[in-house]
């Protein structure tokens, strides 16, 4: 997005239309104020159209988050990319289309952008670890002893031992198709991951209240590798829905065992993200 952004204000004078197309994955992106907030968290500036039924990425035939597709002046896709990166590939095929309704434009080069936070560039070089689901409809490496129970809270334990991609639960949670709640705290979420990057969406329970969490790595406190939504001690307050960014770390990336402890009940895990 901070290229997206980049690009828009660049390039908005010499003809460039950018329009965002927010197409839900979970429930609560479907709420328009939770949309228009994420979208001044977020700096966005362009117009973006709320698609929750996916009437627009059935039309184009979609699949990816995130999806773009370049369109020249007579409504022709020239060119499409799929997820993150070749950033400076697709502002040269802005450059291009701009310069077919105006030979003499004058670029300037490329953008640079710099970004903090969740939309920090990723590290996918030295990630093993893939975007993980926590609602049983989409769920994968699940290992903690208990069978998921449908809708209905249960109790569950850790497993005895995790390797590289699998996680479990601890504690009473209420699993459904799309996330995981957690009926009485406290209660745990473990994954042994291989990435520089953790994020988690998690969202604060149907009742609002903030929901406080301890992160630990390797069994104690994160320390430098903290993500922003974390300080040294790994402490931090669910309070909105959104991605968190839970670790971020600064030396070698290896294999490392992640948990987060939610010390309020109520918080609702949706999906892990790596990078």
């Amino acid at each position: 997005m901070p290229y997206v952004e980049a690009w828009s204000e660049k390039y908005k004078n010499d003809g460039l239309v950018v329009i965002g197309v927010h197409t839900p994955e979970f429930a609560f992106e479907k709420d328009p104020a939770n949309v228009a907030k994420a979208l001044t968290d977020l700096k966005i500036t362009y117009p973006v159209a709320i698609d929750s039924n996916y009437a627009i990425w059935k039309a184009f035939n979609n699949e990816y988050w995130p999806a773009h597709y370049f369109i020249d002046a007579n409504g022709e896709i020239r060119y499409h990319h799929f997820g993150e990166g070749k950033y400076d590939e697709s502002e040269e095929v802005i450059q291009q289309l701009l310069r077919e309704k105006n030979s003499n434009l004058k670029t300037g080069g490329l953008v640079q952008v710099t970004a903090s936070g969740s939309q920090a560039a990723p590290d996918f070089e030295d990630a093993a670890s893939h975007e993980t689901y926590v609602g049983y409809s989409r769920q994968q490496n699940y290992a903690s002893p208990q069978k998921i129970r449908q809708d209905g809270p249960q109790a569950y334990t850790a497993p005895a031992r995790l390797t590289v991609n699998q996680w479990g639960l601890t504690g009473n949670w209420d699993v459904s198709g799309e996330h995981a709640a957690l009926d009485a705290a406290p209660g745990r979420v473990i994954f042994r991951f291989h990435a520089r990057d953790l994020h988690l969406v998690l969202g604060p329970g149907k009742n609002g209240k903030p929901v406080h969490f301890r992160v630990r790595l390797d069994g104690t406190a994160p320390g430098e590798d903290h993500g922003v939504d974390t300080d040294e001690q790994g402490v931090g307050v669910v309070k909105e829905y959104r991605l968190y960014q839970l670790i971020r770390q600064k030396g070698k990336v290896e294999d490392r065992t992640f948990e987060i402890e939610f010390l309020d009940p109520g918080v609702q895990a949706f999906a892990f993200t790596f990078g």
